[in-house]
């Protein structure tokens, strides 16, 4: 992380290495604000006050190394955020007027999209910032993590029953609500399909009845038409001295052919007077053939007006056309059966929403009995981890508890609510000492227990939470001595599984770490990039004294600083 003109941070450098880095310094040094600058990347609240005095902005950014399947990653992405090499860039920015902007990935986005992806990168366990497992949902989700196939198995087979029953119960629902609907389309689909079979029109007909309207309404002229051209083609009887083209042609041919061995021009021309010649011969025959045929009968056009007159009716009705009007009666009649048959559908539905739902509450009960089970196990597991952290007397329990609901699935005996996790509650509770009831454990504890008891927890659930990083602040509060060494001891457990931050004022917590950052001030009372360094060897030891004695070269304190190191190394650090 690079801070830049946040609180008393003026620009500094946080590198927080894999495994368990421990962030120290004097009292006042800006530790909490390690913590801010990284609450901030997650999208906590921007406070102006947090902007160093005399400074425009303060701005965090932040480098996270995320696996590309990861569920922040794929979420990113989504957000047209790009990833470098499998590493994604974060930045916030406040103003010194409380304005606050965010990017991910080079790309500027909603600083509520910082807050998704916190869920899925750090879990945060303070004082006053608390995330992650103190959530109810992802509560339930840990504990079936750590319940393993006992809940695997029927779960999936939950899920995929609940899945079924949510598209049945929705399809049965728009069945049953859109009955009237349905009833009312069926009965215009059936009065246009009696109407149309009724007429029993033919494809292309309205096309054909009109041009046989078109000619029976013009037949006399139709016939002087053609008994007028029959004639110029070929003679008119009552004319014996009249000149017709047919007989022109055939004089022309005739001249023609006498001499057309003179020249083959000539002899081409007469062979296409030849051609002409026939083909006035067949227009004349077809023309005296249409005359004959054509039927000029009045009750013929009455007869094919009435026709058109009632395809038209179903073409203003049904389509464009007749051709339209019979591909509507083919789907109609296809929508009509699916109508038809509805009511069978409908009570194949419900029959199956019925199995659906008595399937849903054996394997609802089968996740409960596996959650209790692996509740009881992981309560003992975290009351014996606490008993090492100075809360000898504190208990943990689940409660795994179902809601009443009438439209629910029958559990136990009792009809509850169901989801696409089963039919369980679940909330982990702490009893801090004995008679005291068990509470929710965001409301059980004190600050600096709250951050135990999440310690704790985490140990016990190393390596079945995804989340890749947790943040611990004042996890150390009101503990010293062996407590302290067994709260480091368990920070290095947990740091075997993930990344592990905690800023503390103990060594023995320090000792623990991979790493150890110190925050030092300037003789002007900022940090600076120079301000956070990496302790190593005597730089350490020296720490460490300070920690223990305020004395950086006591040799008492230095002796037990090394003891704190070589009892760390010892546990495998």
């Amino acid at each position: 992380m690079r801070i830049r003109s946040l609180g008393v941070i003026d620009d500094a450098v946080v590198e927080l290495s894999p495994g368990f880095t421990a962030v120290t310094g004097e009292t006042g040094a800006g530790k909490t604000m390690v913590v801010t600058s990284l609450g901030l990347l997650l999208g906590g609240r921007a406070d102006p006050a947090l902007v160093r005095i005399g400074a425009k902005s303060a701005v965090v950014e932040g480098r996270i190394s995320v696996s590309p399947g990861a569920a922040a990653a794929l979420r990113a992405e989504e957000a047209g955020a790009e990833l470098d090499d499998g590493t994604l860039l974060i930045s916030r920015t406040v103003s010194a007027e409380g304005r606050s902007r965010a990017h991910i990935g080079g790309r500027s986005v909603p600083v509520g999209m910082l807050s998704e992806l916190a869920d899925e990168l750090v879990a945060v366990h303070g004082q006053t910032d608390q995330q992650g497992l103190l959530r109810p949902a992802r509560q339930r989700e840990a504990l079936d993590r750590y319940a393993g196939d006992a809940v695997t198995g029927p779960h999936a087979k939950y899920a995929a029953a609940y899945r079924r029953l949510r598209a049945v119960s929705v399809e049965l629902d728009e069945l049953t609500t859109r009955a009237r609907e349905r009833a009312q389309e069926a009965d215009l689909l059936r009065f246009g399909l009696s109407e149309i079979e009724g007429v029993e029109p033919r494809a292309g007909e309205d096309v054909e009845l009109a041009a046989e309207a078109e000619r029976l309404g013009h037949a006399e002229a139709l016939a002087s038409a053609a008994s007028v051209a029959h004639a110029a083609l070929a003679g008119n009887p009552e004319d014996p001295e009249g000149v017709d083209a047919t007989t022109l042609v055939a004089g022309a041919g005739r001249a023609l052919d006498a001499v057309r061995s003179h020249d083959p021009a000539l002899a081409a021309l007469a062979d296409r007077m030849g051609e002409i010649s026939i083909l006035l011969g067949d227009v004349a025959g077809e023309l005296a053939g249409y005359a004959d045929n054509l039927d000029a009968d009045p009750l013929r056009l009455a007869a094919v007006e009435e026709r058109r007159a009632a395809l038209t009716g179903l073409t203003r009705k049904y389509g464009e056309n007749i051709d339209a009007v019979l591909a509507w009666s083919e789907e109609s009649a296809e929508r009509l059966t699916e109508l038809d048959g509805d009511d069978d559908r409908i009570g194949e539905l419900a029959a199956e929403r019925d199995a659906l739902r008595s399937e849903l509450s054996g394997l609802a009960q089968a996740l409960t009995d596996a959650r209790t089970e692996a509740a009881a196990r992981f309560a003992e597991a975290v009351t014996e981890e606490l008993a090492s952290l100075a809360m000898p007397h504190a208990r943990v329990s689940f409660e795994i508890r179902q809601s009443e609901d009438p439209e629910g699935v029958e559990v136990g005996g009792r009809t509850v609510a169901y989801g696409p996790s089963g039919v369980d509650e679940v909330e982990l509770l702490l009893a801090p000492h004995p008679g005291a009831p068990p509470r929710p454990i965001a409301k059980g504890a004190s600050g600096g227990e709250l951050s135990r008891v999440m310690l704790a927890v985490e140990v016990v659930f190393a390596g079945t939470d995804p989340v890749p990083t947790y943040l611990f602040d004042e996890v150390d509060a009101g503990v010293g001595g062996k407590a302290a060494v067994e709260i480091g001891r368990r920070l290095a457990k947990l740091a075997k599984t993930a990344q592990v931050v905690v800023v503390t004022h103990l060594p023995q917590v320090a000792a623990f770490a991979d790493r150890q950052l110190l925050v030092e001030k300037t003789n002007d009372g900022s940090v600076t990039r120079s301000g956070v360094t990496v302790l190593e060897g005597e730089d350490r030891v020296r720490e460490l004294s300070r920690m223990l004695a305020g004395q950086e070269d006591s040799q008492t304190a230095r002796a037990h600083a090394e003891e704190l190191l070589a009892t760390a190394r010892a546990d495998g650090r």
